[in-house]
């Protein structure tokens, strides 16, 4: 650790010296933040500039149940900078076994709000705001708005679908469609997760969640109604943050394949055979939000073991 302290101390950052996405990083690395980020700093995909992009980054995560909750303590730990939180629900004894972040003391109380408390003492350095209401079209406007005047200045933002309830993942994708926001969305129920990441800017071949699952399927997947295992909730928030970080950083997926090879697939994860099945997403010219175009998966399928 020395090393890393003597290379901070030595080399000095400066508000001008390092560039993140095109522009100037608000942010500089204090010794203390090596020390903190030096597991991700000494990554070459990371690096100095890599842990100050996720500085500059905001993301909206919408739903701080199971996965929400989880995704919020990894994000705000590894080093973003900028956290909006949304969720109506209070807390709840039957949360307890999956969502970590909350406690006996928490039940009854508003999950955004104490989601924002806890994480200020893990991520001090992260800012957090809390929405204490419901997300809808209608309070889009309101509940973006921070994000996309970062947008705007050329900062990185990102928003995570972390909801089990099919209207309101609607909702959220028609939005980040017209608002042009890259989506990462999660669900879970059962031993049957789903993960995909679609970002209309960068790869608006790529589809949406409404040409997947249009507005008249039947989507009955909910931990309420059908059960979910805690670790098997755990393993789709830790893929969903990892998939937001290596998007924010634009780390190489490896393999010969472009750097955006995260965005518009469509994984399915299977938590008794631990394996995982990848289909790539390509528009359906009919869909109703990002057509007329649209998105159907493709009958090609990759076998992801692990």
């Amino acid at each position: 650790m020395s090393w890393l302290l003597s290379m901070s101390k030595n080399q000095p950052l400066a508000h001008a010296e390092v560039l993140c996405n095109g522009t100037q990083s608000a942010h500089t690395l204090s010794d203390a933040d090596f020390i903190r980020y030096s597991r991700q700093v000494l990554l070459p995909e990371v690096g100095e500039a890599g842990q100050l992009q996720l500085a500059d980054a905001s993301v909206v995560i919408v739903g701080l149940g199971g996965l929400g909750q989880l995704a919020a303590q990894y994000l705000a730990c590894a080093g973003i900078g900028n956290l909006t939180l949304i969720d109506m629900d209070k807390v709840e004894v039957s949360n307890l076994p999956r969502q970590l972040l909350f406690n006996d003391a928490d039940i009854g109380l508003n999950k955004a709000r104490v989601a924002k408390q806890k994480l200020k003492g893990l991520a001090p350095q992260c800012t957090v705001t809390a929405h204490e209401t419901a997300f809808s079209a209608e309070t889009s406007a309101h509940h973006f708005a921070e994000v996309l005047q970062l947008k705007q200045q050329g900062k990185r933002v990102l928003v995570l679908d972390c909801t089990d309830n099919f209207a309101t993942r609607q909702s959220i994708n028609r939005c980040c469609v017209e608002a042009a926001l890259p989506l990462v969305s999660a669900s879970i129920a059962a031993f049957s997760g789903q993960l995909f990441a679609v970002d209309q800017m960068q790869l608006p071949s790529g589809g949406c969640y409404h040409c997947i699952f249009p507005a008249q399927t039947r989507v009955s997947q909910s931990c309420s109604t059908q059960g979910v295992l805690g670790p098997s909730v755990g393993v789709m928030a830790s893929m969903q943050s990892l998939v937001v970080m290596q998007l924010l950083l634009s780390v190489d997926s490896g393999c010969d394949e472009p750097k955006n090879a995260l965005l518009g697939r469509f994984w399915r994860f299977d938590a008794k055979s631990l394996s995982w099945t990848a289909a790539v997403l390509t528009r359906d010219p009919h869909c109703d939000v990002c057509g007329p175009k649209g998105a159907y998966l493709s009958s090609n399928k990759d076998s992801l073991e692990v």
